[in-house]
């Protein structure tokens, strides 16, 4: 009776334990590849311009803050192009619609801060790769353990050096885009 007690023991101790969500990223608008709406309207591309749609989900405790990049490594520039960066998105945010890469449009959440990109102003900066093959653009969500202390002047590599040490998790996105 006692070794029987003792596996129900275990038993109910094993069902109760609950186990850590993966912390994850999402898109209503992405699948492998980038959309015309995430490319570029300029530099021989006629595309909207536009941040896509990204949604996250478990976010690790402890989370007091979220920041966004879009980053394509294999820009031709020996550095790779940083296409947006946007960082103390409040911790109580799961989602960026599309279009809120826009600062002018004012639809990103209240708190939160674009900075500049490789093209050298604030907000999202559609793709735009040379021709040859496809390049890869990694979007990714990271969870802080803290506010930025920066602002929209800040570079990002300088933000990623900021976010080092306070990334309690990241989540990222793999699509793919090309010159047609």
């Amino acid at each position: 009776m006692k070794k029987i007690m003792t596996v129900i023991a275990a038993g109910l101790l094993f069902h109760s334990v609950t186990f850590a969500q993966t912390f994850t990223l999402k898109s209503n608008e992405l699948g492998g590849q980038l959309n015309q709406k995430q490319y570029l309207n300029g530099m021989g591309y006629t595309g909207e311009n536009q941040s896509p749609q990204l949604s996250w989900a478990n976010a690790p405790s402890g989370t007091k803050s979220f920041a966004v990049t879009m980053y394509d490594p294999d820009a031709p520039t020996g550095s790779g192009f940083w296409h947006w960066v946007i960082f103390n998105i409040p911790a109580n945010v799961n989602e960026l619609k599309s279009g809120a890469g826009d600062p002018d449009k004012n639809e990103s959440p209240a708190g939160a801060i674009q900075s500049i990109t490789d093209y050298g102003k604030p907000g999202y900066g559609g793709a735009a790769p040379n021709p040859g093959p496809a390049h890869r653009y990694i979007i990714t969500v990271y969870a802080l353990n803290k506010v930025l202390d920066l602002d929209k002047n800040a570079s990002p590599a300088y933000i990623g050096y900021n976010m080092y040490l306070s990334t309690l998790a990241k989540a990222s996105l793999l699509v793919y885009g090309q010159k047609q």
